[in-house]
């Protein structure tokens, strides 16, 4: 028996070529897809939306993705906001007056 016959091995050429973290992900999408398709046949059901002007009628569905998006946009927004508000006062915090720079008393 020569030394490479074992290399060649259907045993060692599985051990080469599994990928424990592609079967791993493949199987949380899987579970995630079936999730969403049961989450979006569980939320199908028609409901009446009353805005200040008008109504509405729609899925479920819709009314919580639309809020979870409307959500999301605002989120992003008021961070933005937040950042620039941060980054001016920061940086007036660090400008000195010259009135105080000079300091000749």
């Amino acid at each position: 028996m020569a030394a490479d016959d074992h290399v060649d091995s259907p045993k060692h050429e599985f051990d080469r070529t599994w990928q424990p973290r592609l079967w791993f992900t493949l199987g949380v999408l899987i579970l995630l897809v079936g999730y969403l398709i049961a989450f979006v046949a569980g939320n199908s059901d028609k409901t009446r939306i009353n805005f200040v002007f008008g109504k509405a009628t729609t899925s479920v569905i819709w009314v919580i993705l639309l809020s979870a998006l409307a959500g999301l946009i605002g989120g992003v927004l008021l961070s933005q906001l937040h950042r620039r508000r941060q980054s001016r006062i920061s940086a007036a915090s660090v400008a000195t007056p010259e009135a105080i720079s000079d300091g000749d008393a």
